[in-house]
């Protein structure tokens, strides 16, 4: 193992390290950290708290992972991190753990790109294969879910729930739960029409793409509240991809919705 740890490292006692993983230069590795198989901290990263890191996860320079919560109510108790396979995070990104209050659990999925200067709040739930680019921040309690793309300087409130494939614009501030495959821009966050491009490249065949601007649509345009609006949905298609939408926007939430404009 002494093969894969730079000699300027700093690893406490009780740290568990694959043999296989590697920890560069003038990195910092806690007593209760776990670092999975092909792991990579590449020089001066803080990987510290109650926090696993999965296999083939590579972390650049100075991201700090798994220091206390940003949170004035937060008093010491045993939180925890949880970081999944095949991650890139990039430089200066930092991810807390989380709170007593919130669940105790962090978790980030596999296949994500963390971007320079990430921030992923305490408590923050991040699906697999979701892309934050520079600078963009998740506050505490949001829920990213899966292959969700946020721009560049982007701000995500605590609490907010962004939908499966949606996309957020850069240098954009969302308040209220983003739609499944939902397209997100302007600085206060308008929901502007669905992220076409991401459904093409996904593979998503023509029959759902046209059923979801459909229900894009009636929820645009349709009479009654929003969420009337989505109950009445479900009867009228048979697509997957819409009964989706309706089923995030039927469900528990913290917070009211981005509508479209």
């Amino acid at each position: 193992m002494s093969g894969h740890i730079h000699p300027s490292a700093v690893i406490e006692d009780g740290a568990q390290i694959d043999p296989s993983a590697k920890v560069g230069p003038f990195c910092t590795v806690g007593a209760n950290v776990s670092l999975a198989a092909g792991v990579e901290l590449k020089s001066h990263v803080v990987v510290t708290g109650k926090t696993s890191v999965g296999e083939g996860t590579v972390v650049f320079p100075f991201a700090v992972i798994g220091e206390i919560p940003q949170d004035l109510k937060f008093d010491g108790e045993e939180t925890r991190l949880e970081v999944g396979a095949r991650n890139r995070i990039r430089e200066g990104v930092t991810m807390n753990t989380g709170t007593k209050g919130g669940g105790g659990l962090t978790k980030v999925g596999d296949d994500c790109l963390f971007m320079t200067g990430a921030h992923v709040g305490h408590d923050a739930i991040v699906g697999n294969g979701v892309i934050m680019a520079n600078q963009a921040a998740l506050a505490g309690h949001c829920i990213i879910e899966d292959h969700v793309i946020i721009g560049g300087l982007s701000g995500i409130h605590q609490f907010v729930r962004i939908g499966r494939g949606a996309i957020i614009g850069a240098v954009t501030m969302v308040t209220n739960d983003v739609i499944p495959y939902g397209l997100v821009q302007a600085p206060r966050g308008d929901l502007d029409g669905l992220n076409y491009v991401g459904l093409k490249r996904a593979g998503v065949a023509r029959s759902d793409i046209t059923a979801l601007r459909a229900a894009y649509q009636m929820l645009r345009q349709g009479d009654g509240a929003f969420q009337d609006r989505a109950a009445r949905l479900r009867d009228e298609t048979d697509s997957a991809y819409v009964h989706e939408v309706v089923d995030f926007i039927l469900g528990q939430s913290d917070r009211s919705f981005l509508t479209p404009r």
